[in-house]
Formats: structure tokens, C-alpha cells, sequence
């Protein structure tokens, strides 16, 4: 049966609102990607592609994993043993292998066999700033110089990777993120710092790159606060992104402050 002329022009202009929608959020997951890739395209010495994406290098910071890493860009069809192969011969000499997807859709069939060989893994997910945004920080928070925070980038670190020496990574971190022009804003109780969050800079986009609450300050507002204050320190740019764990509390609490996903990735690494 044939609908009235209203309601075919209604169910018309239904779709052409979902095709928009659609090529929105296809535009922005690969503005999303774009941006994973940005630091490394400035900062890698060595960018080499392979059948299934791209090998990262940078000679001068073999610790920071970040800058060193093979990138898949699709499903490759490869079994584990050959992933691994090329990640051990594009990565000789460094102390880790890192592998990342750009589709955690395409890593999920591996993960429990790379898991099997000593693999952690993350799924992350890349939120862009819809709005709204607020009037202000709901904690006081204070733009401070990138040494300020160190003890909380080492606790941090100890939090994630407990007994292992970091100072060579930390130093490397902060050569690179000055030379970014990383902005650091912290929380301060008692004339010390119990949270921060970097601000990492683009032309048109930001990225709020690190947010970090020591665990007995958590669950208090710091996190929320520090949020607030980069969403305004910011300013009014085109693209600011956030990232989160998929399976992690932050992720509801950036959802709630106005970001939305618009991209999931995958990160394996294993550190001899």
C-alpha cells in the first residue's frame, strides 16, 4: 500500500536526517583516527608503511611506547604467531612491543590468544565535546608548569606498572610534551597537587590527553572538576577530544560532562 504524499515526504526527510547523522559520525570517526596518529606523524622519525597499516619509530625515545608501535588500519587476517612475527621484527631492539588497531572490532578475535602470550590489552574509546559547557570548574583548579605534577605522573605510572623504573620514560615524556606545548592544570590540597590533566594541543582540535586523581581523592569531584576547567581552558575549538577506557567509570563521567563516542580503538602491549 502506497502512503499518503505527507507521509512520504515525512519518511524522505527521515532519511535523509539518518544518512547526515550517518556520514557525521562516519566523518568524525575518522577525524578521531586522524588525530590517534597526530603526535606520531610529528614526533617519529622512522614512519613506515606495511600491507595492513603503518610502522612508528622514534629512535630518540625508544621508552615511550606511544612513539613506537604497530599500527593495524583493518582487519588483517593474520594469526596471532604472524602478528607478533611482524611486530618483533618492525620493533628489534626495543624493550616492548606495542600493536595498535584502529578497529577494536577487528582485534577482538585475537585478544584472548594475545592475552595467552603476554599481551595487555585496552579498548579505548576516542568522546569528541558536544556540549554544553560550563560555567565553571566545580573544585578550584589551577593552571601549573608540566614539572609541578611529577609525583602524580610517577604514581600514576607505579598504579599501572608496579616496581618498574620509569624515569628514562618520564624523561622522554616531558621533552616531548613541552616541545607539544602541553598545558597542565592541577588540583591542589594542602599546598600539594592530588589531580592534573594535560591539555595536548592541535591547530583546530585539543585533546584532554591525561586526567589522573590520586585513589583516595577519587569519587570526590576532582575528576569532574579537572573536566570542567579543560573544557574551558580550551577555549572555543572546533574538536576536543577525550579518551577512556570502554569498561572504566570515567567514560560515564565524560558522557555526562557532553562527550560522545565517536571512535573505538584497540591497544595490546607486552613489556620484557
Amino acid at each position: 500500500m502506497r502512503g499518503t504524499r505527507a507521509e512520504r515526504t515525512s519518511a524522505a526527510g527521515s532519511d535523509r536526517g539518518m544518512c547526515k547523522d550517518q556520514a557525521r559520525e562516519v566523518g568524525l570517526a575518522a577525524r578521531a583516527l586522524a588525530w590517534t596518529r597526530r603526535a606520531q606523524q610529528l614526533v617519529c622519525d622512522r614512519i613506515e608503511p606495511w600491507e595492513h597499516g603503518t610502522v612508528y619509530r622514534a629512535s630518540r625515545y625508544p621508552r615511550y611506547w606511544t612513539f613506537n608501535l604497530v599500527q593495524v588500519r583493518d582487519d588483517p587476517g593474520l594469526s596471532v604467531d604472524a602478528l607478533i612475527e611482524i611486530a618483533d621484527l618492525a620493533l628489534a631492539g626495543l624493550e616492548h612491543r606495542r600493536i595498535d588497531f584502529d578497529s577494536a572490532p577487528a582485534a577482538e578475535p585475537l585478544r584472548a590468544e594475545l592475552a595467552a602470550r603476554g599481551f595487555q590489552s585496552h579498548t579505548l574509546v576516542w568522546m569528541h565535546f558536544e556540549g554544553p559547557r560550563p560555567d565553571k570548574a566545580e573544585i578550584p583548579v589551577a593552571e601549573v608548569p608540566y614539572d609541578a605534577v611529577d609525583a602524580l605522573r610517577i604514581a600514576w605510572h607505579q598504579e599501572e606498572f608496579p616496581g618498574q623504573d620509569a624515569s628514562e620514560f618520564h624523561a622522554q615524556a616531558r621533552e616531548i610534551r613541552l616541545a607539544l606545548g602541553t598545558r597542565v592544570l592541577a588540583v591542589y590540597e594542602d599546598s600539594r597537587p592530588v589531580a592534573f590533566a594535560a591539555l595536548d594541543l592541535g591547530d583546530d582540535e585539543t585533546e584532554i590527553g591525561a586526567l589522573y586523581v590520586l585513589p583516595e581523592y577519587r569519587g570526590q569531584g576532582r575528576g569532574t572538576a579537572l573536566t570542567q576547567a579543560a573544557i574551558l581552558a580550551a577555549g572555543d575549538i572546533e574538536h576536543l577530544w577525550i579518551c577512556a577506557d570502554d569498561d572504566g567509570r570515567p567514560k560515564q563521567l565524560y558522557g555526562r560532562l557532553g562527550f560522545r563516542p565517536a571512535l573505538t580503538t584497540m591497544e595490546f602491549l607486552r613489556v620484557s
